[in-house]
């Protein structure tokens, strides 16, 4: 299932092994992050695949996503949020 929020945050849950594999996502680099809350701000598009982690998104003026373990997301160039973890972060990421 894709949800796409006015957020224009991209959201596959749980997507097929197939899918990961014809993205190349096991070949992406890996950033790992703990607990915290902090200001983002995307120069370019990236997608990631969580690993682990539960996370709150909130784009600046816009509504919050909740993102977790098994979710492949993309977030839009340009866009401008704050990232709230919940639990620590471990996922494949690409840019571009």
């Amino acid at each position: 299932m894709t949800t796409k929020p006015r957020s224009g945050i991209n959201v596959e849950r749980q997507p097929t092994q197939a899918r990961l594999n014809e993205l190349g996502v096991f070949g992406w680099s890996i950033w790992t992050k703990e607990v915290s809350e902090f200001p983002w701000t995307y120069d370019v598009e990236e997608t990631c695949y969580f690993l682990e982690g539960d996370v709150v998104v909130t784009p600046d003026g816009g509504e919050p996503v909740e993102i977790g373990k098994g979710d492949l997301v993309t977030f839009p160039a340009g866009m401008s949020c704050t990232w709230k973890i919940r639990r620590d972060v471990k996922k494949h990421y690409s840019f571009g």
